[in-house]
């Protein structure tokens, strides 16, 4: 695959997550629900893994970028990356508060 296929793919993929009418509703009413909801530990490290995922990806393309026009949609990628970050953090803090006294597995495999 070349580079320009590769960012464009990224682009495509990530500007849809944008510009898509469900899209940021659905992301902002699930980074809502991370930060009131009690979440199980699994899936918890369902979304650690996610985000360390997403981080990767981003600074993949960022890394391959030859012109900035390249990744234009990288503030807004930044901002939902960084709210998601904060629902995690929120999260997790929730379970390490609530479920700490179970031991080191009760906040998952990932915050160890």
């Amino acid at each position: 695959m070349d580079r320009s296929q590769l960012i464009n793919t990224a682009r495509n993929g990530l500007a849809g997550l944008g510009h898509g009418q469900l899209g940021v509703p659905l992301l902002l009413l699930v980074m809502l629900a991370m930060m009131m909801l009690p979440i199980p530990a699994f899936l918890l490290d369902v979304f650690f893994t996610f985000n360390i995922a997403l981080s990767i990806v981003v600074l993949l393309v960022c890394v391959y970028a030859l012109r900035p026009l390249d990744f234009a949609v990288f503030p807004t990628i930044l901002l939902v990356a960084t709210l998601m970050r904060l629902a995690l953090n929120v999260a997790s803090t929730r379970v390490v508060m609530l479920h700490g006294q179970e031991g080191h597995g009760a906040a998952g495999k990932v915050i160890q």
